[in-house]
C-alpha cells in the first residue's frame, strides 16, 4: 500500500492505537532488512572472527521464524560447530534489542538458536548457519550477530576458505512469519578474499620433448594454500642442469600486475637427455624453490606432449571468479595447452553461454592455446550420470538447444529464475545422445565421477571416447577398470573440474575437493583445435593426478588408444617419465592386473627402510572420502626418522607422539598416503598400524566426526621377519579401494624414466578384443594411466 501520512490515516482509518512513529519508521525500512559486516577483505585460509550483523526489517520476525547465512558449497570455509565456545570455528547469533517507539511493546523472543548445515539450503548458497526464533518475536530494528569464529571466551576463530575470490558472498535468507518460507535479504555480505604471502615457487615445462623443440617454461609463486600471489616484481634465477654439458642459466621477473608469474622462451633445452630446471627467487631465501625436469630425446614420435584440462567451471555456474579469469589462469598461470570450458547444463543462462563461447573463441589460438566450448550434462546416476559435452568443432554449439528447437539441458534452474518449478529436458542420457549421434567427430562426451557420478550402464561407442580417472573430487581408477570390463573401448582422461579458479592441477582444498585436479596428456602433432580433437577422440591419451608426468605405451607403429588386428603373440613397449621417480609400473586387462614391475625390489629392499600407506574412498558418490586417524607404533626397534607424501595441505598432519608412535590424520579421496620410516632394524621391530575412518559431517559437531559404518576401525600388524620375507602386508577394507599396508622400500631414489616390454599371449577377451592399459605410481601416490591398446587377436 502507498505510504500514508498522519492526517490521512486518521481520515481513513479513524480513531485507533497504534504506537507512536511506528508507521512512518517501518515504511522507511527494507521489509526484510539488512546486513552488515565490517571486514572486507581477508587471507585465505587465515583465522578470523567475522561478525555478520542483521538488523530485522519492517517485517519483524515471528515466533518460530529462522534465519540463515549462507553461502556455496563448493567453499572449504573450515565447518563450523555451537558445541565448545572455547574451540575452533566456534558460532554464536546474539540478540540485541532496537529502540522502542513510544507505546511499542518489547520484543518476547526467550533465545536464539544456533546450527550449522552444509546442504542447509538451495545450490549454490547450500552451506547454511541457520539460527533459529525461540519462544518470542522480534521487532524491527532489533539486531542478530552472528559470529563466525567468536573469540570471547578465548577460541582461535575460524578457517576462512583456503581459496582465493573475487566478491565473496554470504547471503542471508529469512522466513519472517515461521512458515518455513525463505526469501533472500537484498544486499549480500560481500568481501574479497586474497592470497597469503609467497611461500613457494612452481616451476612448469613440458616433460618430453625432440631437440630444437620450442618450449615454454612457466614460472609462479604460490602461498601456503597453492594460491598465485601477487607480491609479484621478484627476479627468478633459473638454471638447467644437464650431466653432459655445463648449466644454463637464465632470469625472470615475476609480474607486480596481478598474478605473480613469468614465462621463459629463450631457454635452449637440445642436449639428448633429462634437464633438471631449478628455480628460485633472487633475495627470498625463505620462498621455497622449485624443479622441474625435461627429457629430451630425439626419438620421440611427438615434438612435445600436450597437457590440457577438459573440465573446468566459472562463476557462469557454481565456479570461482569469471570466465575469463578462469581462461586466463589455465593459459597463463598454469601454462595449459589445452583447456575445455564446460558450464553446468541446468545451470547456466542462455546469455551467460553465449557470452562464455565468445570468451572461448577468443581466447582460443592455434599453436598457443586450444580452447573448447563445453558443458556438463547433469542427470541423476540413476538416468545416466554427469557426462561432459566438448564442442570439438569450429560451428556455433548446439546448446541449450539442438539444431530442431529442443531443449537440450538436462533440465533448467538458475538463480535468476522466477519460478522454482523443474521440468526435464534431455533426460535421460538418450536424449543426450540422439542431440549429438549426427556428428560424432564434432563432438566428445565424457563420463565422470563428480557429484551425480556416471552410470556405465549406459554407452555411446561413437560419442564417448573416454572416461574421467581423475578430478578435483579424487581418484577413480575402478571406473576405467569397469568400462574395460564391459568390453568399451575407451581412453582415459585426467582433469581438473575446477570449482575454485585454480584449473590446470590445481591445488587440492579441504572439503569435496580433496585432491590436485588432474591432466589429460595428449599425442597430437599441433596444436589447433582439429588436431587436437581428432587425437582425443582417438584417445592417443594418458592421465595423470595433476604432474606433468608421462605415460606412454605402443606396439610397433601403434600406439595407446589405437585399436587393430595382431597375428600371434603381441609385445607392449612402455616409457613412464616422472618427478620423484616410479615404484610400480602394472598392467590391466579385462581380468584385473596382468603384469607389473615392483621398481623398490628390483633395487634391493632396505634392511631398515619401509612405509605405511593407506588409501581408497568409503563410496563411489558425491561424499566419498574417508577421513583417517591413525597411529603407528614400532616396538623392538628405534624410529630414527620419518617422512610423510600425498599429504594434500596443512591440516593433514603427522606426529611424532612418542619415542615409539607417530600418528596421522588425513583424508583420501581414491588416492593414497604415506609415511615412510626408517628404523635402526626391521629385523627386531614389530610394526602395528590402527586407527578410526570417518567421513561426511553434515550437522551437528564437526569434530565428533562420522563413523564409516561399514569400516569404523582399522588393524594391521606384522613383525620385521614376516615383512621381510614377504615385502609386503596389506589389509583390505571395506569401501572402494580401501586398503592399509607395510611395505619394505630400497635405500636409493627411484627412476624417474622408466622404460621397458613385455609380452601377452594372442587371447581375445568375452567381447572379440583384449584391451592392455598401463598404469605407473609413484613414491608420493601419484599416478599415470594410459589409454588402453585395443587388440583383436586373429
Amino acid at each position: 500500500m502507498d505510504f500514508m501520512d498522519r492526517a490521512t490515516r486518521h481520515r481513513i482509518i479513524g480513531p485507533h492505537v497504534a504506537p507512536d512513529g511506528y508507521y512512518e519508521a517501518s515504511k522507511r525500512m527494507p521489509f526484510l532488512g539488512q546486513v552488515a559486516c565490517r571486514t572486507e577483505t581477508v587471507e585465505a585460509g587465515s583465522w578470523q572472527e567475522i561478525v555478520l550483523d542483521y538488523e530485522v526489517g519492517a517485517s519483524g520476525l515471528a515466533d518460530g521464524a529462522w534465519i540463515k547465512a549462507t553461502f556455496k558449497f563448493y567453499s572449504d570455509w573450515a565447518l563450523f560447530q555451537t558445541i565448545d565456545p572455547t574451540a575452533a570455528n566456534y558460532i554464536s547469533a546474539e540478540y540485541q534489542a532496537g529502540r522502542l517507539l513510544p507505546g511499542q511493546e518489547p520484543a518476547t523472543v526467550q533465545s536464539l538458536s544456533c546450527r550449522f548445515d552444509q546442504k542447509g539450503h538451495e545450490r549454490p548458497f547450500q552451506k547454511a548457519i541457520i539460527v533459529d526464533v525461540i519462544d518470542g518475536y522480534l521487532n524491527p530494528g532489533d539486531h542478530i550477530l552472528i559470529r563466525l569464529g567468536d573469540r570471547r571466551a578465548g577460541g582461535p576463530g575460524t578457517r576462512v576458505q583456503t581459496f582465493v575470490e573475487q566478491d565473496f558472498r554470504f547471503r542471508l535468507y529469512i522466513d519472517p512469519v515461521g512458515t518455513s518460507r525463505f526469501s533472500a535479504v537484498p544486499g549480500d555480505v560481500v568481501m574479497q578474499i586474497v592470497p597469503g604471502p609467497a611461500e613457494r615457487l612452481i616451476v612448469t615445462a613440458p616433460r618430453l620433448i625432440r631437440p630444437n623443440t620450442a618450449i615454454r617454461i612457466h614460472l609462479r609463486t604460490e602461498d601456503a594454500w597453492g594460491n598465485t600471489t601477487i607480491d609479484g616484481g621478484n627476479s627468478v634465477l633459473l638454471t638447467a642442469h644437464h650431466a653432459d654439458t655445463p648449466p644454463v642459466v637464465t632470469h625472470a621477473v615475476l609480474s607486480d600486475d596481478g598474478w605473480a608469474i613469468a614465462t621463459v622462451d629463450s631457454l635452449k633445452l637440445d642436449q639428448p637427455g633429462e634437464f633438471r630446471l631449478d628455480a628460485s627467487l633472487e633475495g627470498r631465501a625463505r620462498v621455497l624453490p622449485a624443479h622441474a625436469y625435461v627429457s629430451v630425446d630425439p626419438a620421440a614420435r611427438f615434438e612435445r606432449i600436450f597437457y590440457g584440462d577438459l573440465h573446468v567451471h566459472s562463476d557462469d555456474t557454481v565456479g570461482t571468479n569469471d570466465t575469463v579469469y578462469n581462461l586466463g589462469y589455465g593459459r597463463d598461470v598454469a601454462g595449459l595447452d589445452v583447456l575445455g570450458y564446460t558450464a553446468n547444463d541446468f545451470q547456466i543462462t542462455e546469455a551467460r553461454w553465449n557470452q562464455a563461447v565468445a570468451h572461448v573463441n577468443t581466447m582460443n589460438q592455434a599453436g598457443r592455446f586450444v580452447c573448447y566450448p563445453g558443458t556438463e550434462w547433469c542427470g541423476n546416476s540413476c538416468a545416466g550420470g554427469d557426462h561432459n559435452v566438448v564442442f570439438l568443432h569450429d560451428r556455433v554449439p548446439e546448446f541449450p538447444f539442438d539444431r530442431n528447437g529442443n531443449l537440450v539441458r538436462s533440465f533448467e534452474w538458475n538463480e535468476e529464475m522466477a519460478s522454482d518449478r523443474i521440468e526435464p529436458g534431455a533426460w535421460p542420457l538418450e536424449d543426450v545422445y540422439a542431440t549429438y549421434a549426427h556428428d560424432p567427430e564434432g563432438h566428445l562426451l565424457i563420463p565422470h565421477v563428480g557429484g551425480r557420478r556416471c552410470n556405465l550402464g549406459w554407452h555411446h561407442p561413437a560419442l564417448e571416447r573416454l572416461v574421467e580417472v581423475g578430478s578435483a573430487w579424487g581418484h577413480f581408477p575402478w571406473l576405467l577398470q569397469d568400462a574395460v570390463a564391459r568390453g568399451y573401448k575407451i581412453g582415459v582422461s585426467a582433469n581438473s573440474d575446477e570449482h575454485r579458479g585454480r584449473c590446470g592441477g590445481g591445488a587440492p582444498g579441504t572439503a569435496v575437493f580433496g585432491t590436485k585436479g588432474g591432466l589429460t596428456g595428449i599425442l597430437a602433432d599441433r596444436l589447433d583445435r582439429g588436431t587436437v580433437g581428432q587425437a582425443l577422440r582417438a584417445r592417443n591419451t594418458f592421465a595423470t593426478t595433476g604432474e606433468r608426468s608421462v605415460g606412454l605405451a605402443w606396439s610397433g607403429a601403434h600406439l595407446q588408444g589405437d585399436e587393430f588386428t595382431q597375428a600371434g603373440e603381441l609385445r607392449v613397449d612402455y616409457r613412464f617419465l616422472g618427478d620423484i621417480g616410479f615404484d610400480t609400473i602394472e598392467a590391466y586387462d579385462h581380468t584385473g592386473c596382468i603384469w607389473s614391475r615392483d621398481l623398490q625390489r628390483e633395487a634391493g629392499f632396505s634392511q631398515r627402510r619401509l612405509r605405511v600407506r593407506w588409501g581408497g574412498a568409503r563410496i563411489r558418490d558425491r561424499y566419498r572420502w574417508a577421513a583417517w586417524q591413525g597411529r603407528i607404533t614400532v616396538t623392538g626397534a628405534t624410529i630414527l626418522g620419518h617422512t610423510a607424501f600425498g599429504f594434500e595441505h596443512q591440516e593433514e598432519t603427522i606426529r611424532r607422539s612418542s619415542p615409539v608412535t607417530v600418528d596421522f590424520h588425513s583424508d583420501t579421496f581414491g588416492d593414497r598416503d604415506t609415511i615412510e620410516l626408517e628404523l635402526d632394524a626391521i629385523a627386531r621391530a614389530t610394526i602395528l598400524v590402527e586407527g578410526t575412518i570417518g567421513g561426511y559431517v553434515k550437522v551437528g559437531d564437526a569434530r565428533a566426526g562420522s563413523g564409516f559404518v561399514h569400516q569404523p576401525t582399522f588393524r594391521l600388524e606384522t613383525d620385521g621377519p614376516h615383512l621381510l620375507e614377504t615385502g609386503t602386508v596389506t589389509a583390505n577394507l571395506a569401501g572402494v579401494d580401501m586398503h592399509v599396508s607395510i611395505q619394505r622400500l630400497a635405500d636409493q631414489d627411484m627412476p624417474r624414466d622408466v622404460q621397458g616390454s613385455f609380452v601377452i599371449g594372442p587371447d581375445n577377451g568375452p567381447h572379440g578384443h583384449r584391451q592392455i592399459y598401463l598404469v605407473g605410481r609413484q613414491r608420493d601416490g601419484s599416478a599415470v594411466y594410459t589409454s588402453p591398446l585395443i587388440v583383436m587377436f586373429t
